[in-house]
């Protein structure tokens, strides 16, 4: 014989949600599955994410139930543009690319040679500045820029462009404080004179 507890008091206590996971990829951060404790928003997730400075935001984005959603990482993570931000939903996929093809390479006669990421608006100052500036042999106003030019065809150019940055920082002469692209080459040559 069985017996029974008239109007019991039952008390559930959740200690830990196993189903609430998102799935990053892409090569730009942690790659996998990862657990969400409770609601989070993407903010929230990127910035426990890890090292994002070799990622592409701009071209990044996430999946949910099959369709891509219409999210700027960049506005939201970058420039702190809070109204870009969103809920995650369990089981949203995140994609976020590595910024390989994005680097701005500034080389020759500078004090810290060195790849820049690409970001919006950049121009040739930034880049000089950001690899320390020119060492005292630089020809400033002989800076070569390396452009590549894809065609529809699938031969590659490469455009020169010389820039005075010099006169840029001498004379403010802005019209020489040109914007730079992915994947451009900044070349300070080296001259005694």
């Amino acid at each position: 014989m069985q017996e029974l507890v008239k109007k019991p008091i039952v008390t559930v206590t959740v200690t830990g949600i196993t189903n609430n996971k998102v799935y990053a990829f892409g090569g730009g951060g942690a790659s996998g599955a990862h657990n969400m404790p409770g609601r989070t928003t993407l903010l929230k997730f990127l910035s426990g994410f890890g090292g994002l400075k070799g990622a592409d935001l701009e071209h990044s984005y996430i999946v949910r139930n099959g369709k891509k959603l219409d999210v700027d990482f960049y506005s939201l993570f970058i420039k702190g543009d809070l109204s870009k931000d969103i809920m995650l939903k369990a089981e949203d996929i995140i994609y976020i690319p590595d910024n390989e093809p994005n680097k701005i390479y500034v080389m020759g006669a500078v004090n810290s040679p060195k790849y820049v990421p690409y970001r919006q608006d950049i121009r040739i100052l930034d880049a000089i500045l950001e690899a320390g500036g020119f060492t005292k042999y630089a020809k400033e106003n002989n800076v070569l820029i390396l452009r590549k030019r894809s065609e529809l065809t699938n031969d590659v150019q490469v455009k020169k462009i010389i820039v005075n940055v010099r006169d840029l920082m001498k004379e403010g002469v802005l019209s020489q404080n040109i914007l730079l692209m992915p994947g451009d080459f900044v070349i300070v040559k080296e001259g005694i004179f």
